[in-house]
């Protein structure tokens, strides 16, 4: 094999993960490690009030020994008008269903796209063609940015909007976990080597890091722990919700 040959699979390997530090974007890492590709993660610090989430996306990028893992700072808390970068209270007791008519107040104003812009920007620059998203529209809080619409949308963005994608080098943008429930995610994760102690959910955790283990991102977490009959090993402030 030539060398060109070696160096433009090399190129096509790269693939770039959103890591939050949830379980979703874990278990999106762990696919793409075992899809062989070469991994890169990316982790945004956009002012959320569970800052704790990024310690959880370092460990667990060097759990899957990534080959660079950036944090970015971005505060969108100067824009505000999310439960998450705002002074505004985080619902709790109830985990918000896809059918209620309103969007909840955690959602962060095009967080995803903002996200996966800046991813989009490394990959063109690492010559990835794969970003991969932790995206779930079965068991998540109804973000419109966390839909299949959305994937593909920003999909043929991103293959208009850039120098490779005119020139004919496409990008993918990788979704796998979009259609499953949080037990498949969670039954996934663990046969790909996930170790979910080192994940965080907690939309409104103590200051000792703890989870509230009432707000809607703890009660979908705890309800995919039950379904896939696997231990959680988070500790919650309130176990009842």
């Amino acid at each position: 094999m030539s060398a060109f040959v070696i160096w433009r699979f090399t190129l096509q390997n790269k693939a770039i993960i959103l890591l939050s530090g949830g379980i979703d974007s874990a278990t999106a890492l762990a696919i793409a490690t075992d899809r062989g590709y070469e991994t890169y993660a990316l982790t945004v610090d956009y002012g959320q009030r569970h800052k704790i989430e990024l310690s959880s996306a370092d460990l667990m990028a060097k759990h899957f020994k990534v080959c660079r893992h950036i944090t970015l700072k971005l505060d969108l808390r100067a824009f505000g008008g999310s439960a998450l970068t705002d002074n505004i209270e985080i619902p709790k007791g109830e985990p918000f269903s896809v059918n209620d008519f309103n969007i909840p107040s955690t959602y962060v104003p095009a967080r995803n796209t903002i996200m996966l812009s800046m991813a989009l920007s490394w990959s063109e620059v690492l010559g990835a063609r794969h970003i991969f998203i932790g995206a779930n529209a079965v068991d998540y809080s109804g973000y419109p940015d966390c839909r299949p619409e959305f994937i593909e949308s920003f999909q043929s963005l991103a293959n208009l909007a850039t120098k490779d994608g005119v020139e004919g080098r496409h990008f993918t943008i990788e979704a796998p976990l979009i259609s499953m429930s949080k037990a498949q995610i969670i039954q996934l994760g663990i046969k790909l080597g996930v170790d979910y102690s080192m994940t965080h959910s907690c939309y409104d955790p103590s200051k000792e890091g703890l989870s509230c283990g009432s707000c809607d991102s703890c009660l979908i977490r705890k309800n995919g722990f039950i379904e896939a009959n696997y231990p959680d090993p988070t500790t919650y402030i309130n176990k009842n919700g």
